[in-house]
């Protein structure tokens, strides 16, 4: 069981009022730099989800072209690894098989809570994780392009990308514990093997009450999902490209 999420903002304050505007983003704002994820509550059911996102950046189309993403089990998904099945994601970041820069920031909100256990969205920080690599291993992870396996299966060719590169001073990690196309004597499988263990160890989930609203630094946090068997969830996600 993951630990519960320590970066929790509530649209209310212990009055039941709504937080002002400028003090809720700003408090977003200190909690996302510090943790790298918020995981906001309370929100109304008037509540913009998609305007909210865009303040930190433009969206980015998934890989249908959709700007906004429908993640519930589809009835032909049973034994499919994708979003639309109910079963368990390993860890990951999101976007390694693009062409460009993967997503900034990833988020999900919450049309229909799951009932019964699952169904929760598992994250972990790697920034910790990469400075205890020795500067050997980490020249190799910023200097070695790997193939990519695409996760949507036949939608287009993956490209090659190193697992950590550097945009404007900030770190991009790109990561999958699946779909990096690599022989089991190369350095990153043992890498793959270590960090699916500290994931397991460090990971935080999140339950979801309905509008609940999780949002993360895909540069930075692996996520990834616990089974589950209510055909009734459904989230909805959007892809945010860094700021310009």
């Amino acid at each position: 069981m993951g630990r519960s999420p320590l970066s929790v903002l509530h649209r209310t304050d212990a009055n039941g009022k709504p937080v002002p505007d400028v003090l809720f983003e700003k408090t977003f704002q200190s909690l996302m730099d510090e943790h790298g994820y918020v995981h906001l509550t309370g929100l109304p059911d008037d509540f913009d989800p998609v305007a909210f996102g865009r303040r930190l950046g433009p969206l980015m189309p998934h890989h249908d072209g959709a700007l906004v993403a429908e993640v519930r089990p589809a009835p032909t998904a049973d034994g499919v690894y994708y979003p639309g099945s109910t079963k368990a994601f390993a860890p990951h970041t999101e976007g390694y098989d693009l062409l460009g820069l993967p997503p900034r920031y990833l988020a999900l909100w919450c049309v229909h809570p799951p009932a019964g256990d699952g169904g929760e969205t598992t994250l972990a920080d790697t920034r910790p994780w990469l400075t205890g690599l020795s500067e050997q291993n980490r020249q190799h992870l910023e200097q070695t392009a790997y193939d990519w396996t695409n996760p949507h299966g036949d939608l287009g060719v993956a490209f090659r990308h190193p697992l950590l590169d550097e945009h404007r001073g900030s770190t991009v990690v790109r990561f999958s514990v699946n779909n990096i196309v690599r022989d089991d004597t190369d350095p990153v499988a043992a890498l793959q093997s270590v960090w699916q263990r500290l994931f397991d160890e460090q990971h935080l989930a999140i339950s979801y009450q309905r509008n609940d609203m999780v949002i993360w630094d895909n540069w930075r946090l692996l996520h990834a999902r616990t089974a589950f068997v209510d055909p009734h969830r459904h989230l909805r996600r959007i892809h945010i490209a860094e700021a310009h």
